[in-house]
C-alpha cells in the first residue's frame, strides 16, 4: 500500500515552513522529497499548504475502561485522540479493576488491541488498588507490556512506599510517573486557595499540596536513580523545586496541561464543577511561571490529562462534582491559538512540546517524521478559524469550559502506520 501526501508544509528547525510531499508505504515513511509521480501511489491526499507534523504523543489520558464506560471508552478515548491529532497516548490505570495483576493488566490490553484507533500504551499502577502500600509486581507488569508505573489520581502518601517503588522501577528501567498530592494538606479543597475561592465561598486547595510532595519525590529520586516524572505541573513553587533538581542532576522530567497554561483561578465565572480539575486552576504568578518553565526547559512537554465525566457528574457545584476536564480534541489547537499566534512560543517549539519532547523522554519510537519511522502523522489548517463544538466530540464526554472558544489550528487528517485514523469531513 503506497499513499502520497503532497504539497503539505513541515517546520524547519530555524522555525520556516518548507514545503513537502511525503511518501507512505507498508505503514512507514518511505521519503520526503518534492515533486513525486503521482500515478505511481494507490492514494494520493493534497494538503493544500497545510501544516504536517509527527503524529502528536501525550503521555497523560484517562480512557475509563473498563469500570466506567458510560464516561469514555478505549474506543471513543483513541477516537477523540486521533481528531486531535495525537497518534500516541498513554493511558491511567485509575480504572475498575484496577489493573494491579498481570491477568486484569492483560484484560485492559486486549482491549486496547481490539478497539483502539491510536497507538495505547497501558501504565501500571504502582500499589495494589491505587491507595494501599503493598506494590505491584513490577517486572511482572513490565512482561505484560506497561509502559510505566503510576497511581494518577492519587498521590502515593509515603515516603516509605514511595521508595521502594523507585527501586522497582528503576529496576526495571521504567518510570515513576507521579500524581503528587498529598492529602494530608487538602483540608477538603476542590479549587485553588485563593481570593476567587474566597469570593465564591468554597474551600481551597494550596499550593503546598502539590510542591511539598514533589519536593519528597525528588530527594527520593536522587536515592534511587529512578527516572521520576511528574504529572499536570501547576504551581511555581512546583517549577522551582523542578528547576532545581535538573540542576542538580537528578533524573526528573514533567509535563504542564494546556488549561494550566490558557487560564487561572479568577477565571472562574461561576460555581460550576465544569471548571473544577485537579490540580486546581491556580493563579497569575503560577501561569507565568509554568510558561517560564516550558520556555527555559524545566518542564518537558505538554499533556492534556484528558479526564472524561458524564454530564450530571459535572453540572453541579465544585463541592459535588468529580475533578477532570477533557482535552484531546483541542490540546493542539489551544496551544497554537494562544501561544503561537501571539507570539509567545513558536511552532517548532510547540511540536517538539506536543510530539518529539514525550517520546524522548519515555524512549519512544514515535514523535517524528523520519524515513524508515512509522507513518504516523497529522495535518492542521493553520489558516481557518473553527468554534470548539462539543456536538462534534468524538469523546463520549464533554466536561469543558472551553466550549465555544474560538480557535485556529483544526485537524485534517491523522494517521497511524500510515492508515487512516481521523479525517475531517469534506476533506
Amino acid at each position: 500500500m503506497s499513499t502520497l501526501i503532497k504539497n503539505g508544509k513541515i517546520v524547519s528547525h530555524d522555525n520556516e515552513l518548507t514545503t513537502v510531499d511525503v511518501w507512505i508505504k507498508d505503514g512507514k515513511i518511505h521519503a520526503i522529497g518534492e515533486a513525486f509521480n503521482e500515478a505511481d501511489f494507490e492514494t494520493v491526499f493534497d494538503a493544500r499548504g497545510q501544516l504536517i507534523t509527527p503524529g502528536l504523543v501525550d503521555v497523560h489520558v484517562h480512557f475509563r475502561e473498563p469500570g466506567f464506560t458510560y464516561k469514555e471508552t478505549i474506543e471513543t478515548g483513541s477516537k477523540a485522540a486521533a481528531r486531535g491529532g495525537f497518534t500516541t497516548v498513554c493511558a491511567m490505570p485509575n480504572l475498575n479493576p484496577v489493573p494491579d495483576t498481570v491477568e486484569k493488566f492483560e484484560q485492559v490490553q486486549a482491549i486496547i488491541d481490539k478497539d483502539a484507533v491510536v497507538k495505547v500504551l497501558q501504565y501500571a499502577p504502582i500499589t495494589e488498588e491505587l491507595r494501599s502500600e503493598r506494590l505491584v509486581d513490577f517486572a511482572g507488569l513490565k512482561k505484560a507490556g506497561a509502559f510505566a508505573y503510576t497511581n494518577d489520581g492519587v498521590g502515593v502518601q509515603t515516603a516509605g512506599a514511595m521508595y521502594l517503588a523507585m527501586k522497582e522501577a528503576a529496576k526495571n528501567n521504567l518510570a515513576i510517573v507521579a500524581h503528587t498530592e498529598d492529602e494530608s494538606l487538602l483540608f477538603d479543597g476542590v479549587m485553588h486557595a485563593g481570593k476567587r475561592s474566597e469570593e465564591l465561598g468554597l474551600p481551597g486547595i494550596i499550593s503546598a499540596t502539590e510542591s511539598s510532595q514533589i519536593a519528597r519525590d525528588l530527594l527520593l529520586a536522587e536515592e534511587t536513580g529512578v527516572h521520576y516524572h511528574v504529572c499536570h505541573v501547576s504551581s511555581k513553587e512546583s517549577v522551582r523545586v523542578i528547576r532545581e533538581a535538573k540542576r542538580a542532576g537528578i533524573h526528573v522530567t514533567c509535563e504542564v496541561c494546556p488549561h494550566h497554561l490558557v487560564l487561572v483561578d479568577e477565571d472562574i465565572p461561576e460555581d460550576n464543577g465544569y471548571w473544577k480539575m485537579n490540580p486546581p486552576l491556580r493563579g497569575n504568578e503560577d501561569q507565568k511561571a509554568l510558561i517560564e518553565g516550558l520556555l527555559d526547559g524545566t518542564i518537558d512537554c505538554i499533556a492534556t490529562d484528558h479526564a472524561p465525566h458524564s454530564h450530571e457528574e459535572k453540572n453541579q457545584s465544585f463541592v459535588d462534582s468529580p475533578f477532570g476536564i477533557v482535552g484531546s480534541e483541542y490540546a493542539f489547537q489551544m496551544v497554537y491559538t494562544h501561544f503561537v499566534k501571539t507570539g509567545i512560543f513558536t511552532l517548532e517549539q510547540v511540536v517538539d512540546w506536543m510530539a518529539i519532547k514525550p517520546a524522548e523522554i519515555f524512549g519512544l519510537e514515535v514523535g517524528r517524521l523520519t524515513v524508515g519511522g512509522p507513518a504516523d502523522l497529522a495535518i492542521f489548517d493553520l489558516d481557518t478559524e473553527y468554534v470548539v463544538d462539543d456536538h462534534q466530540f468524538l469523546s463520549k464526554s464533554i466536561n469543558t469550559p472551553f466550549v465555544g472558544w474560538k480557535l485556529y489550528g483544526d485537524t485534517i487528517l491523522t494517521l497511524v502506520d500510515g492508515e487512516i485514523a481521523w479525517k475531517k469531513a469534506g476533506e
